[in-house]
């Protein structure tokens, strides 16, 4: 006698695994989110409306974001300074990550002792921001090594420079401590995207004939295209977010040459005035630009020949219900 095999539904488990993630999710994601992004349309600043919490909708529920992209010099202030630090430092970031992968994946250049680099480069990583901050701050002070190094020992300045006083200087300090805190991190993903390459396309460009150089520009870039957006679109999050150096370092100044939007959000809401309607207005314009940029790196940094490919099956499909259609109506 013939029993029908009972089929099992699995799929019923993965919905139930999920839900803890769907829950922790709304609840401290996407909630927040909302709330955020509502309460940049009201009027809700000042004590009073944070011990009342009340909120009412703006009659022009836009005013917050137009004082902020137009009349808010601080604002706009912070705005130039985040993305200029942030340029400053994923510019040499990425190309001494790339080359630094390069060195440590070669095939030819095999040396000992690879993993001992690998922890030093990545150290500064795990070193906490605030201590950091306070090295750097000790190294450039009035009287800090740095000084005693240009003007007393070899005397290549005219006079002691200030650091703090200058708000490029202090630009460029806090870039480079992105910089050299982040570099190690970026390399290390790099070099776990070309590990996961198939090593027979190395071996099949050395048969053609291909050196080192070629073989990373032609081979390996291509092949990198996933893991380069992964580290640009977290990049663009976590230098745009950028908040504990610039404000452990210098705390916005000098001039506010370091004041960036994360410290402007949070001055504003936490900073004894409690504008929290334009502090929400803030992170809504930080979120359109990350989503903005991060959509750009993906068109930028998408794979041509599978978006040709997916074009083509598209436009097969629609040609074969048109004939089907054609079918149709001759039948």
């Amino acid at each position: 006698m013939n029993k029908k095999a009972k089929s099992v539904n699995y799929a019923k488990y993965g919905y139930i695994f999920s839900i803890p993630f769907v829950v922790a999710f709304s609840l401290f994601t996407m909630y927040p989110l909302f709330r955020t992004a509502f309460m940049s349309f009201t009027d809700f600043a000042g004590v009073a409306a944070r011990e009342t919490g009340v909120m009412n909708i703006l009659e022009n529920p836009l005013e917050n974001y137009t004082r902020l992209l137009f009349e808010n010099e601080l604002f706009q202030t912070s705005m130039r300074n985040t993305i200029f630090m942030w340029v400053i430092n994923f510019i040499p970031q990425i190309l001494l990550a790339l080359l630094l992968t390069a060195w440590f994946t070669s095939r030819r250049t095999k040396f000992k002792g690879q993993g001992l680099f690998k922890v030093l480069f990545y150290m500064p990583n795990i070193i906490t921001a605030g201590s950091i901050a306070f090295l750097f701050s000790t190294l450039f002070a009035h009287f800090g090594p740095v000084n005693y190094l240009l003007y007393d020992m070899l005397g290549v300045i005219p006079e002691r420079f200030q650091f703090n006083q200058s708000a490029l200087a202090s630009q460029l300090i806090v870039a480079f401590i992105q910089f050299w805190m982040w570099y190690g991190y970026t390399m290390l993903i790099l070099i776990a995207g070309v590990l996961g390459m198939n090593p027979e396309i190395f071996e099949c460009a050395e048969i053609d004939g291909a050196n080192g150089v070629q073989q990373f520009f032609y081979v390996t870039l291509p092949n990198l295209k996933t893991i380069l957006l992964f580290v640009v679109v977290t990049s663009i999050v976590g230098g745009l977010t950028m908040f504990d150096v610039p404000r452990l370092f210098e705390d916005g100044g000098p001039r506010n040459a370091t004041h960036t939007l994360s410290m402007f959000i949070f001055n504003q809401a936490f900073g004894g005035r409690f504008f929290l309607n334009r502090a929400a207005a803030a992170s809504m314009i930080v979120f359109v630009i990350v989503a903005i940029l991060s959509i750009l790196v993906f068109y930028l940094l998408r794979d041509k020949d599978a978006a040709a490919i997916k074009r083509e099956i598209r436009a097969r499909k629609r040609s074969e219900k048109q004939l089907e259609q054609v079918r149709k109506g001759v039948q």
